[in-house]
């Protein structure tokens, strides 16, 4: 029985797509592909080659996050018990899918797994093994080139990486889903996030491996495109999901974590680009649609509330120590 549907958005992806569907071959699972207006042939490449697999045309490039969407609002429609996401510039190994529906099996209160990504080039060497966010505003990625073998236990995260993740799709309906806002980057963490504060927890499957490209769509780890989402969406990410106390309680390690990647992004010579993804940030906060978007807060949910703080202190440290 199919209990899942991969979701897979693509953007230009014909240097990947093909090996990224053949790796599916064997996986007990149904496949949507989300193009968001691609102009390389990648769509037309899908639809030739893979005929088993459902394609979504948009007429235009609308992010990650609706892509996403769009496929979700597709697996109401076939009712599988997950939904799991893939980026196309990603090759699956074998018991991919049937790990990740086991660990959330197991968990009824596990909202998402990731999987363990590895190098495409260095299969031996970390990716990304579950996602972190600390006071300082920061987002990071456990053990990124450490060696995979280091990463072979499961245990709870903040986050799962949106490149390689299985969601329960109830919970998604509960929650809600991406925010559209994001566009693409950090909205993984804010996801994650918003399932913390409702009591749910986000787990790393080391048993699900996928090798994975990296930057396929953008080219490259630091380039003007993503520095400015990510500045935007670090500053959405924390004034929607904070209630106005935790904002100003954490608001001294925000400002020090804003300054650090400040003078990162200014040495990088990307500083442009860092204070224009800033300035987009602050005019989405204080937006009709921005605050529309705040996640309420509820005397109820103190107890998770007062779990993350923990955890948000508690990364500093840990981001440190990588």
């Amino acid at each position: 029985m199919i209990r899942s549907t991969i979701i897979i958005p693509n953007y230009n992806g014909i240097r990947y797509i093909e090996n990224c569907l053949t790796s599916l071959a064997g996986e007990p699972a149904g496949v949507i592909v989300v193009d968001n207006g691609s102009a390389d042939g990648s769509l037309a490449l899908v639809q030739e080659k893979f005929p088993a697999v459902r394609t979504i045309a948009l007429d235009k490039n609308y992010g990650f996050c609706a892509a996403v969407n769009r496929g979700i609002e597709e697996c109401k429609v076939n009712k599988t018990t997950y939904v799991i996401l893939l980026n196309n510039d990603t090759i699956v190994e074998s018991g991919f899918v049937r790990a990740l529906e086991k660990a959330l099996d197991k968990d009824d209160k596990a909202f998402s797994g990731a999987a363990r990504m590895v190098r495409m080039d260095d299969p031996g060497r970390i990716d990304d093994a579950g996602d972190y966010y600390c006071a300082l505003g920061w987002a990071f990625a456990a053990g990124k080139d450490k060696p995979s073998v280091h990463y072979d236990r499961p245990r709870e995260i903040f986050s799962a990486c949106g490149g390689a993740c299985i969601y329960r799709r109830k919970t998604l309906e509960e929650i809600g889903l991406f925010d559209e806002n994001h566009f693409a980057y950090l909205e993984d963490v804010d996801i994650g996030y918003r399932a913390r504060i409702h009591g749910y927890r986000n787990l790393y499957v080391p048993e699900a491996v996928v090798r994975h490209a990296g930057s396929g769509a953008t080219g490259s780890r630091h380039n003007a495109f993503k520095v400015r989402l990510s500045a935007k969406n670090s500053i959405y990410l924390a004034c929607k999901n904070m209630p106005p106390l935790q904002i100003l309680f954490n608001l001294p390690f925000l400002i020090a974590g804003y300054l650090v990647k400040t003078l990162f992004f200014l040495k990088k010579g990307l500083g442009r680009y860092w204070f224009q993804g800033t300035a987009e940030g602050l005019r989405l906060v204080c937006s009709f649609e921005g605050r529309g978007k705040r996640v309420r807060f509820d005397r109820s949910r103190l107890p998770a509330y007062c779990r993350i703080q923990w955890e948000l202190w508690r990364n500093i440290w840990y981001r440190i120590r990588l």
